[in-house]
């Protein structure tokens, strides 16, 4: 294993990630190809008392994946796919993103719930719950995991599953990385695709009050294989846009069903019938789906979210007042809709909290610079201040940057939170896995 430090070429380009709002310099990368090199990347941090951190994707916006001073251990060569067609499962090396895992199974007609940015990392999602545009029909995708492969702060390799370790296998459901380097996963998978029928409809910023209690009641009623989002942004300049909406907030809806193309066609009739500026919706390849909405790297990011048992009126004028105030033009207020198999069967076996709730609101800041991402970070928080009275107090962790403890034990509730540190006591006793949404060992 050849090991990337301060004087190496290829340095700052191994330490680069999504939100450039995050600029480490940890003291010595380690490209691990396999269970062996994490084991020893860790022996070494052990003996020179450097921090651990754990990078695949490189899409925490908390840069939780990279630290000052410390080793980083980069999983990112761990591509490794194979999917049983028969048997509907797969298994797959942790360095994949979601984009790669999409294309491997959709040769298949298979899939997992994935990220809804395809340059995610499978590892930091899946262990962090794996919330995406599927959920609403398959479930997180931590609720098809079959096994977990993973490495010890003690170097050992250890799986878990239903029937090994299985308070470990539980814990990986949400628990994120703190009990090991996971090196392998696998999955049951999903019958989908690879045609589905899906993508976006687009209305001006001035209809905003309208759509958005339009998508609440049509999304309250929708079945589970259809996933909708409501987005408001800024529209750029790119090519079928309206050009006179381009540079002006809109109003956007994203719709998938996972299911025949045809009878997701005719399940958008009604939204279609809110008559949008602009309607992309098409039957598309599930994979190109996936990758057509991400959000380029290099933005100086700031995100939260917070979970809502239903929104009212006065909540939707507040995302909406929200929305029109969008710091800088790649900024967007997210509304998801949850409901379906995400507060189902499985929802029980994993230590999530709030899974029944009915929808997230989720913030995204994003500024073209430094300073604008100050200013997104300061909207992001105002909005929290002002949704607070209509949210559960429930969090999703994936998809909010470094807010206290406080913030972590709401994900899990004290009860789960307390069981998922005596797992951490009996793996990670030393909390060498702190660089994340931490969970503390439970006193011995």
């Amino acid at each position: 294993m050849k090991w990337i430090t301060p004087v190496d070429p290829g340095y700052n380009e191994s330490r680069t990630l999504f939100n450039a709002m995050i600029d480490r310099h940890p003291a010595v990368i380690a490209p691990c190809s396999d269970a062996d090199d994490v084991a020893e990347a860790l022996k070494y941090a052990g003996e020179h008392h450097l921090d651990v951190a754990v990078r695949a994707g490189g899409h925490s916006v908390a840069g939780m994946s990279l630290n000052d001073g410390g080793l980083v251990i980069d999983v990112r060569p761990m591509k490794s796919v194979r999917v049983d067609p028969d048997a509907r499962t797969v298994t797959a090396g942790a360095g994949l993103t979601c984009g790669e895992f999409d294309r491997a199974t959709q040769q298949h007609g298979l899939a997992l719930t994935g990220g809804r940015v395809s340059t995610t990392g499978l590892a930091g999602f899946t262990l962090g719950g794996g919330s995406g545009w599927l959920e609403r029909a398959f479930g997180f995708a931590c609720d098809s995991l079959l096994s977990v492969d993973l490495v010890t702060a003690s170097g050992e390799r250890v799986t878990a599953s239903a029937t090994e370790n299985p308070e470990l296998f539980w814990a990986l459901h949400g628990g994120g990385g703190n009990f090991g380097v996971a090196t392998s996963f696998t999955f049951g998978l999903h019958r989908l695709g690879p045609r589905v029928h899906a993508g976006l409809m687009l209305w001006p910023g001035d209809a905003a009050d309208e759509v958005s209690r339009g998508f609440r009641e049509l999304a309250l009623a929708a079945p589970n294989e259809e996933t909708g989002a409501i987005i408001y942004l800024t529209v750029p300049d790119e090519p079928g846009m309206p050009p006179e909406m381009v540079g002006k907030m809109a109003v956007a809806v994203v719709y998938l069903y996972a299911g025949d193309a045809a009878e997701g066609a005719e399940h958008t009739k009604p939204y279609r019938a809110l008559k949008p500026a602009a309607d992309f919706l098409e039957d598309i390849d599930y994979a190109d789906f996936q990758c057509s909405l991400d959000d380029p790297p290099g933005k100086y990011n700031y995100w939260s979210a917070d979970y809502h048992d239903d929104l009212s009126d006065d909540a939707l004028d507040v995302i909406v007042d929200s929305a029109r105030n969008l710091p800088g033009p790649s900024s967007q207020q997210l509304i998801a809709r949850w409901g379906g198999a995400v507060g189902g069967p499985a929802a029980t076996a994993t230590p999530l909290m709030n899974r029944n709730a009915s929808w997230v609101t989720h913030p995204f800041g994003l500024g073209e610079t430094p300073q604008g991402g100050q200013e997104a970070k300061v909207w992001v928080k105002r909005f929290r201040q002002d949704i607070a009275p209509y949210a559960t107090g429930g969090v999703w962790l994936n998809f909010i940057g470094d807010e206290g403890q406080e913030r972590v034990r709401a994900a899990f509730g004290e009860e789960n939170y307390s069981r998922l540190a005596r797992v951490k006591q009996e793996f990670d006793p030393e909390n060498t896995f702190h660089g994340n949404q931490n969970i503390r060992p439970a006193a011995s």
